[in-house]
């Protein structure tokens, strides 16, 4: 018997190529270490959790290409370690200086104890592959695993260049298929960006389903007849399913939703900033403090003043919220089962890294909830994209405009006076690349590998990262830097092409710096006729 609805959780995981093995430290790579300390393996080990208990559950989760690449490089892996044992020598000094304190010790004894798991998981469990343990759920069904443009590229923005969208498509797909061991049969566009086409080429990589914003469905021609509750065929094809806004606004909202809650743990407040001792001296980069993970306060309310942190208390209101929302999901279905004549699907999308790094209690959330909604009800039932599509394939045909899930609905957040410099270039890059293709449709040896790597270039310049994080202003100068960088790299690279001579030494240094992709063939920005 089919429940009154269903519910399918879609988490979009990550983050940008950052690497510099130039450095032995480099600030922007705690970006990685930090996701994965607060992030990753805690969902990693609360879908382990629910398999072992043998509860029902279906999730469904991105992983980029760029977040792969970081994941399987051992580089990165081998820093990571070094990362975690940092913290636990400092935590060795921290259970000293509070010692003698009861409200702070005991936070001190939880971290002590979760970053010693932490490191036993990654090092022992795993042995650093935690792309194989995400694969193992894919293929036990319980984890639907897509893809995403190859450096999360915003393809509305680089539509100019046609064969831009299709190497961003094709290097996502070979990838996914490397590392997971199949193609992905969804895809989250970057940002929920669309444009009218972009189905079209979706369809010709075999890509089933794609998401997008409320707006996005609700503003489809024709008017979608079950809103966004209910997923559209697109004209090319692949199905398109519609954000919903009450579910997403209780999670995501600054003001209403659960992370706001006093007794959850305050990301801002962070030990780095708030203890000067030598044992927490390592911690700094380049001398300069800066956040640590270690964050000993509750949110308590909007002032500065804050209390300490309790674990228990922020795991029992976690448990609350999971009932809340499950609450509130069997009275949404409830509601639109009344009128709908098929069980309507709601899709909880989210950035992954709002589980557990910006609210830390969120991966508890996330077990708590599957936990519910398989022992406590049956009204709504998890299901993922791919299943609900084999359940219910008859859809209504729709073209939604185009959108974005950023501020405003459109583009804005990446095309504005903070970043509107960077497109001229990376349309002229495109260009550049597409005649190099045509000028070398068959180039080996050392033309081949400068290509090879001049195509990596311009997909890492291309990333929406760069343009994102000059308009939020966080770390502005180090994504100018790398986008410069990039499209400087690119045009020496061509230029070795074009006259046949090489400097080996900066094709090795550059190959080993920028080594994401490594079945790369630069023909994939070969012109093509717009599908």
């Amino acid at each position: 018997m089919d429940p009154r609805g269903y519910f399918a959780l879609v988490l979009h995981a990550h983050l940008p190529f950052v690497r510099h093995p130039e450095y032995e430290r480099f600030l922007e790579e705690d970006w990685f270490y930090e996701a994965l300390t607060e992030t990753y393996l805690p969902l990693l080990d609360v879908f382990e959790g629910l398999v072992r208990d043998a509860i029902y559950f279906r999730a469904t989760l991105s992983l980029t290409p760029t977040l792969l690449s970081m994941m399987t490089d051992p580089l990165l892996q081998q820093r990571y370690v070094r990362y975690l044992d940092e913290r636990l020598q400092s935590l060795a000094g921290e259970r000293q200086r509070t010692s003698g304190d009861p409200y702070f010790h005991p936070v001190v004894l939880f971290y002590s104890e979760r970053y010693q798991y932490l490191r036993r998981q990654f090092v022992e469990r795993y042995q650093g592959d935690i792309v194989g343990a995400f694969r193992r759920l894919l293929e036990s069904g319980h984890l639907e695993i897509i893809t995403c443009a190859a450096t999360h590229g915003y393809l509305p923005l680089l539509a100019p260049q046609e064969e831009s969208l299709y190497a961003q498509l094709s290097m996502a797909v070979r990838t996914h298929q490397r590392l997971l061991g199949q193609r992905p049969r969804g895809i989250w566009l970057p940002e929920c960006a669309y444009a009218p086409g972009i189905d079209r080429l979706l369809a010709e990589f075999g890509i089933e389903f794609f998401f997008l914003d409320t707006h996005g469905a609700l503003n489809a021609d024709p008017r979608p007849k079950y809103g966004a509750h209910r997923p559209l065929r697109t004209p090319g094809g692949p199905v398109a399913f519609a954000r919903d806004y009450e579910s997403s606004k209780q999670v995501w909202s600054a003001e209403e939703g659960y992370p706001g809650d006093a007794i959850y743990r305050d990301f801002y407040r962070d030990a780095g900033f708030d203890v000067d001792a030598p044992h927490m001296w390592p911690l700094r980069h380049a001398g300069v403090r800066t956040f640590t993970g270690l964050k000993y306060h509750r949110i308590t309310g909007k002032t500065d003043y804050k209390e300490p942190y309790h674990p228990g208390w922020a795991r029992e209101r976690a448990a609350e919220h999971a009932s809340n929302f499950m609450f509130n999901r069997q009275r949404q279905v409830e509601w639109l089962s009344s009128f709908f004549d098929r069980p309507p699907v709601i899709v909880s999308q989210y950035d992954a890294e709002l589980f557990g790094h910006w609210w830390f209690e969120g991966p508890q959330w996330i077990d708590f909830l599957f936990r519910k909604i398989a022992c406590d009800q049956r009204d709504i039932q998890a299901i993922t994209p791919h299943e609900y599509l084999q359940r219910s394939p008859d859809l209504q045909t729709a073209q939604p405009p185009e959108c974005s899930w950023g501020a405003g609905g459109f583009h804005e957040v990446w095309l504005n006076g903070s970043n509107d410099w960077i497109y001229p270039y990376l349309h002229d890059a495109a260009e550049h690349m597409s005649e190099l293709v045509g000028r070398f449709p068959d180039a080996q040896g050392h033309r081949r590998w400068a290509l090879d790597q001049a195509a990596r270039e311009l997909l890492l310049a291309q990333a929406s990262d760069w343009a994102f994080i000059m308009k939020t202003g966080t770390s502005a100068d180090y994504a100018v830097r790398r986008f410069k960088t990039h499209i400087h790299r690119l045009y020496r690279l061509a230029d070795m092409a074009q006259r046949d001579q090489y400097d080996e030494h900066y094709l090795q240094q550059i190959t080993a710096r920028d080594s994401l992709f490594p079945d790369m063939d630069y023909r994939i920005f070969q012109r093509r006729p717009w599908l």
